[in-house]
C-alpha cells in the first residue's frame, strides 16, 4: 500500500472547492494508495528525478501526480481542472 502526499497547492486548491466537490475529488486520490496506477490513468512524463508522472482524470478535473516505488509513495503534484491543469 502506498501512502498519498498532497502538495500545500492542492490543499489549497481543495480548500476552495465545495464540500461535495472536495470530499469526491479527495475519496478518488486516497484510491491511488491502493492502485498507484489505475487502468485510466496516462503516462505524462519523467521529472528530472527519473519519476513518472500521470494524470488521473477525475470528471472535469485532472490531477497530476508522482508514483515513487522506492518510498511506496503517490505524490499529488496538482489538481485543477482540464484547461488548467497543463499550465506551468
Amino acid at each position: 500500500m502506498y501512502t498519498v502526499y498532497p502538495s500545500k497547492d492542492v490543499d489549497k486548491f481543495l480548500d476552495k472547492l465545495d464540500a461535495h466537490i472536495r470530499v469526491r475529488l479527495e475519496e478518488k486520490l486516497k484510491t491511488l494508495g491502493i492502485t498507484p496506477i489505475p487502468s485510466d490513468s496516462k503516462f505524462i512524463e519523467r521529472d528530472v528525478f527519473g519519476d513518472k508522472i500521470f494524470r488521473y482524470r477525475i470528471g472535469d478535473y485532472r490531477a497530476l501526480y508522482k508514483v515513487k516505488d522506492s518510498e511506496q509513495a503517490v505524490i499529488i503534484i496538482k489538481v485543477d481542472k482540464r484547461p488548467r491543469i497543463y499550465d506551468r
